[in-house]
């Protein structure tokens, strides 16, 4: 389970919203406890997919665009680690929107995620934010719904 703020939420719906036709993505910040995942904050980053990153996942993905993949840039999740640590907090998940899709994870999604992250995806519909889910990855690099609880 992850526990987010309504303003958490809104925060990626608003950057969704902001991004489309485009896939938006962010780093959640936060702690481990033993309900679960806690958020602490929410940080919209630049989709910096384009082809020179498509070249170092193997596929076919090149012709892809922002569309239809994302990438945060390796400097930002290392400054973002970094900072986190300072703070006492870590990393605990990333979100990012499937424009004109379901928020459910593809195989690009599944086979780059990272084992004890949760990974949110916002469905935008027409420019609409709509569904917004988590997801996990078990054991078996296969994805689980994962519950958003509302903290205050």
């Amino acid at each position: 389970m992850i526990q987010l703020s309504q303003e958490h939420l809104q925060t990626i719906r608003t950057h969704a919203e902001s991004i489309y036709p485009e896939e938006c993505c962010g780093i959640i910040l936060g702690y481990l406890a033993s309900e679960g995942k806690i958020a602490v904050e929410v940080m919209p980053t630049k989709n910096v997919w384009n082809t020179e990153v498509a070249a170092e996942f193997p596929g076919e993905r090149t012709t892809e665009s922002k569309k239809r993949q994302y990438a945060i840039a390796p400097e930002i999740m290392l400054k973002t680690q970094k900072e986190a640590r300072d703070r006492s907090l870590n990393i605990i998940g990333i979100f990012h929107s499937h424009p004109d899709h379901l928020a459910i994870p593809s195989e690009c999604d599944r086979l780059y995620a990272w084992q004890g992250y949760s990974y949110i995806i916002v469905s935008v519909q027409k420019g609409k934010a709509g569904e917004l889910q988590s997801w996990s990855l078990d054991d078996h690099h296969q994805f689980q719904a994962e519950a958003i609880e509302n903290i205050i």
